[in-house]
């Protein structure tokens, strides 16, 4: 990306861009979250079924996050987060209808491959320009941009509360939100950084060698698998673990993404005071006790304080494992990708196979294999300390 030094102002608008970008990604992947039980209703489908027909999703991603790198040097971040949402929002009504309307599973994974790509290639080019807003600043600020994804996912997540209360079904419920989210998107990009294309840069498999990028794309993969299991399963795991009503399970995700929303609002703070390590190590502590408290609480106080902890200790993990990845500019296309394709494989190929697992021992008791993860995100949150760009 290019090193043009912005004006103050135009800095300025990119970061608000670059946070809408994250918020409005959030916003729309919470909602469809929300509806997830009704995905599995509509198609008729068990744990196991609903999690290989969410894997298409992470096929999808896994289809598009290589090469997103590549295409944000040559055509923008601008440009690559506009064709990704509508991707994205394509993608996810399709599925939506084919699951409301169609009753097809084959339909609907189509649909979902084609959301996964989009929200693969949308994370890494709204990643790579908040990596070139915060350094142009020079002050931590990426986890407050991963706080306006989580903020997009509790205004999601709460939107999809009360659209599930009134009744409305899933296809227009995600088709109309669909909608308004690319508008915004489209609006949003236009005031990213000025970058000029530039032909992919060279060496980008080198990166896939690099130990201490294969580290940090481990760190994510842990942190990844603690946050995309409570996106994919908290709400089932509450309403079958506790027998509690949908909306009360909804409700559960809403304060998971608060609580990750507060974690990454304060983040730059403690990351600038004790370094990345020593946050990284206790965030990882405080996400491995909050998931057996949710599983093992019991009484509903008790599960409650563990949705808080889980929440705040998976926030800081992927948004630091993207500034490490981006130290060095001259690399941070390729390093940025290799790290998001770990994460995003962890990420949405991790949760869906927790399904498989849920059929056999619970949607609630399988979660605990998520805390046990937190073991070797702590052994590889050393590779994060920041490095001098080359």
């Amino acid at each position: 990306m290019s090193s043009t030094v912005s004006a103050p102002a135009s800095l300025l608008r990119a970061r608000t861009a670059v946070g809408l970008a994250f918020g409005l990604n959030g916003a729309l992947f919470s909602t469809f979250v929300s509806r997830v039980p009704d995905l599995r209703s509509g198609l008729d489908l068990g744990n196991g079924g609903l999690g290989v027909l969410l894997l298409m999703i992470a096929v999808g991603s896994l289809v598009a996050l290589p090469t997103s790198g590549a295409l944000v040097a040559r055509f923008g971040a601008a440009a690559v987060v506009r064709s990704a949402a509508v991707l994205s929002v394509s993608g996810m009504a399709l599925a939506a209808v084919a699951a409301d309307v169609v009753g097809s599973v084959p339909v609907a994974a189509v649909g979902l491959v084609a959301q996964g790509a989009g929200i693969g290639a949308w994370d890494v080019a709204m990643n790579l320009e908040g990596a070139e807003v915060e350094r142009r600043l020079g002050r931590t600020i990426m986890p407050r941009f991963h706080a306006g994804f989580s903020l997009g996912t509790v205004l999601g997540a709460l939107l999809g509360v009360a659209v599930v209360a009134l009744g409305v079904s899933m296809a227009p419920h995600l088709v109309v939100l669909g909608a308004a989210v690319l508008g915004a998107v489209l609006l949003a990009t236009r005031t990213f950084l000025p970058v000029e294309p530039e032909p992919a840069p060279s060496g980008s498999a080198a990166a896939w060698r690099e130990p201490r990028t294969l580290a940090v794309g481990v760190m994510v993969l842990a942190f990844a698998v603690a946050e995309g299991s409570a996106n994919d399963w908290l709400t089932l795991a509450l309403v079958d673990g506790y027998d509690v009503e949908h909306w009360v399970g909804v409700g559960g995700f809403a304060l998971f993404v608060s609580a990750m929303t507060l974690g990454r609002l304060l983040g730059p703070v403690v990351l600038d005071r004790w370094g990345r390590a020593p946050c990284l190590w206790a965030t990882a502590a405080l996400s491995a006790v909050g998931l057996l408290l949710v599983v093992h609480g019991q009484v509903w106080p008790v599960v409650v304080v563990g949705i808080v902890a889980w929440g705040m200790g998976a926030s800081l993990g992927f948004p630091v494992g993207m500034s490490a990845a981006a130290d060095d500019p001259a690399r941070a296309a390729a390093r940025v990708s290799v790290v998001s394709t770990i994460g995003y494989a962890a990420f949405l190929g991790g949760p869906p196979l927790l399904g498989s697992l849920g059929d056999r021992v619970g949607t609630l008791p399988a979660l605990q294999v998520v805390a046990v993860l937190m073991v070797p995100a702590a052994v590889a949150v050393l590779a994060t300390r920041p490095v001098r760009a080359s």
